[in-house]
Formats: structure tokens, sequence, C-alpha cells
């Protein structure tokens, strides 16, 4: 029994469910898939009554690599089995040598990279907190110009850059030293953005200050799978440079080979100052991220950011099995330019049928289903059918599919079968409603 605004006893529902019982009620991936899960291999998640589920979420790209991947999964069982070092703060460990050398002969070097890597907290916002203090330091500024449907994350400073206004309303604190300028195609694809912004900068009564960062994604994951082009990202970095400020490039949902490289903004002839990664970046979910900055930005002073779980000495282990296992023939194994093509083609085919367009980039693409109300119903069918996806953009308008870069070729096309066939029937009862309110 419990009080009710009145003073009344009223009689409260018992439940044996600990998620309800016990758990705050900001939880929401749950709340769309409400499976108890036990297990998950590659790209196969099984529920605790033996249910397989083909999962196209992949801990919302944390999981590039799939679930439990062998070879990660037997580096880490033989590492705690011997005892290695778990937490050691900043110090020097095995496990961290092993990375950084990794890191550096099979990502840095061959792109001919040259940066130092920070490890901040675990998750990809403590990440971008660290790049925005360190922008503001190094340039002595408070500005920092972020872009329309862009999400870095909730934590104060991340939330501060982050467009969605759901998020933003939660935050019960002012969110300051931030400007908001239009992404790449906001008011369509003939006006150039980055000229506007140029204008602006450069117009001493244009009410801006000068930034001490641009900080952007290549391709927007929550913000609907918009995407920058080349010459837009090269005319940012030439802004950035002109007007004393850093490029931050947020690669933390699109990089480690989302988009089909490895840095989303490969060969789009750009070099940010500094860049993020966090998500898929341990290669098996274990938490861990950082940021990449320009020698000559490394301005920290011993301790000034810190934090008790900067670097995972678990995660450096699977972390390194993923370079050298996909990324030592720089991703040749992986095969994205193929796979890729395929799931556009079959995104393109499930459009053509229903005049819908296609957003995003790589093993990063997505259909816009118009409403929010078809693109929940088309991913309510998905769930029935066994395939987990979600939705993104402003008004959750945009199906995405977030698939692991090794999901085999035929769980593949079953995915993909059960979206199209989803979308048909969605839209089949969608367009019969339609036709017969105008009976």
């Amino acid at each position: 029994m419990s009080a009710n605004a009145t003073g009344t006893r009223v009689r409260t529902k018992k439940t044996t469910d600990p998620f309800t019982r016990l758990e705050s009620e900001v939880r929401s991936y749950c709340r769309s898939f409400p499976v108890r899960w036990r297990a998950a291999r590659n790209a196969t998640l099984i529920s605790d009554d033996g249910t397989e589920y083909i999962d196209f979420l992949a801990g919302c790209s944390s999981l590039n690599y799939g679930h439990n991947d062998p070879d990660m999964k037997a580096a880490l069982i033989a590492y705690l089995n011997e005892d290695g070092i778990a937490h050691g703060l900043d110090m020097h460990t095995e496990a961290k040598a092993a990375f950084l050398q990794a890191f550096g002969d099979i990502v840095l070097k061959p792109r001919n990279m040259d940066y130092r890597l920070q490890f901040t907290g675990p998750t990809g916002a403590n990440a971008v907190e660290a790049a925005l203090k360190l922008a503001r330091r190094v340039t002595g500024r408070t500005n920092v110009i972020a872009f329309t449907n862009g999400f870095h994350g909730v934590s104060t400073a991340a939330l501060a850059v982050t467009a969605n206004r759901y998020h933003r309303a939660a935050s019960g604190a002012a969110l300051n030293y931030v400007t908001r300028m239009p992404y790449d195609g906001y008011f369509g694809e003939d006006t150039d953005t980055a000229e506007q912004i140029r204008h602006i900068l450069s117009d001493p009564s244009g009410g801006v200050d000068p930034p001490a960062a641009f900080i952007l994604e290549t391709v927007q994951g929550e913000g609907g799978l918009k995407t920058a082009s080349a010459a837009w990202m090269r005319s940012i970095q030439a802004l950035a440079k002109e007007s004393g400020a850093l490029m931050i490039v947020d690669d933390i949902q699109a990089g480690c080979g989302r988009t089909g490289t490895f840095f989303s903004f490969e060969k789009m002839g750009v070099e940010p100052d500094m860049i993020l990664l966090a998500k898929s970046l341990s290669g098996m979910g274990l938490p861990l991220s950082m940021v990449l900055i320009k020698p000559e930005h490394d301005r920290w002073r011993p301790g000034e950011h810190n934090g008790s779980f900067r670097g995972n000495n678990h995660a450096f282990v699977t972390a390194r099995v993923a370079l050298q296992k996909f990324w030592s023939d720089s991703g040749a194994g992986l095969d994205l330019e193929r796979k890729s093509q395929n799931l556009q083609s079959a995104l393109e085919n499930i459009g053509s049928r229903h005049g819908l367009t296609l957003r995003g980039r790589g093993m990063f693409q997505g259909i816009d289903l118009k409403t929010s109300e078809i693109a929940a119903a088309v991913s309510q069918k998905c769930f029935e059918q066994r395939l987990i996806i979600e939705l993104s953009g402003a008004h959750d308008e945009i199906l995405k599919v977030l698939a692991p870069l090794t999901t085999p070729g035929e769980q593949m096309e079953r995915g993909l079968k059960i979206i199209a066939e989803s979308v048909d029937e969605i839209f089949g009862k969608a367009l019969y409603t339609a036709s017969s309110n105008t009976d």
C-alpha cells in the first residue's frame, strides 16, 4: 500500500521483475525490445527462452565486429588467466603498450597520420568533454561551433553541442558557449552552408564570437544519417584554420569501419586537429574511448584531465586483436565495399517501391520512412519477425541499419528481407487507411 497526493491509501501492484521494480525509468532500448537476453554470437542475439534474433543494432555501433568474436574472447580469457592488470589508472601496462604499438602501426602509419592518443573516461561523451576542454585551452576561447542535428552525448559540455531538444531539455542547467550552425544540406542541395558560416564569421557585426573549435560528424548517426560531402568538410577545415579554431571530428559512431573505412573522413582530403573514437574501438563492446590529438595541440598538464577509468586494460587486449585481425590489411578482409553496395542496393529496391529516400553511406545506411508513426510500426514489425533494428532522425523517422560488419551474407539477406516485407506491409496498410479516409 502507498499514499497518493490526497493522502488516500492506494493498492500498488507488486512485481517480481527486477527491471521494473529496481531499475530507473530512464531505460529506453528495453522498452522497444522487451526481451531478456541470455547470449549472443556475431550478429545473433539469443533470448532466455532460446529464441534467436538477427541483430541490426549492434550496440548502436558498439559491436561492429559482432558479439563475442572468438579471437578477442580467447585473448581476453588468456589475459585474465594470467592475472593481467585489470585497473591501473593511467600507469604503464603491457596491455596498453601493445595496443599503442598496434594502433600506431596498423592505423596511423599506413595513413601518414601523426597523433597523440589520450585515453579518457569510458564513454564517447567523455572524449567529447575532453576535446572541448582542450580546444578551449589551446585557443584561449570559449565559443564552439556545433551543427544542426548533431549528437555528441548527454553530459553537460557534450549536451551543449548536441542539438536534440528532447535531450537538451533534461539538462536542468544552462548549456552555454556554443553557436549552432546549419549542417551540409540543411537548407537543401543548392545552399552552401559553409559559405554562409564564413560570411557570418567574417562580419565583425555577425554576432558570433571567434570559435575555439568546430565539432561535427561526417555522418550524423542520431541526427538521421545525414551525410557531409567531401567538399563541405574541406570548407569547414579551411574555415577553422582561417578563424584560428580547431576542427574536431566525432567518429564515435561512424568510425571503426562503419562507413567503409576505418575513419569516416578518409579520402575526403581533411586532417582534423582532433578525432574522437569510442563504441567499437575495443572491438568487443568493452568500454574504451580516446581523443586523437595533433601533437602541437597536446597542451595538457599532467593529471589535468583525469578519471578513474581512463584506459581499460581488458579493452586494450581486445582492441589490439580487433586491429590485427580486421585492419592489418586496411580492412580488406571485411570486404566493406561489396557489403555496402549490397546494402545500398537492397534499400534502394525498398525505397523505389514506396517513393522513399535513402540516408547515410557504407554500412551506415537507412531509409526515410517519412513519419515517426510509420517508422515505429516498421521497427515493431521487424521485431515481431525476430530482427532488432532502431530508429533515428529529428522525428525518429529513419530506419537505421547498424548490422555488424561481420554479419554472414545469408543472415544479412534474411534481415534485409524482413525489412522489405515489414515496410511493404506497413506502407500497404497506411495507403489503405489513407484511401479509406478519402471515400
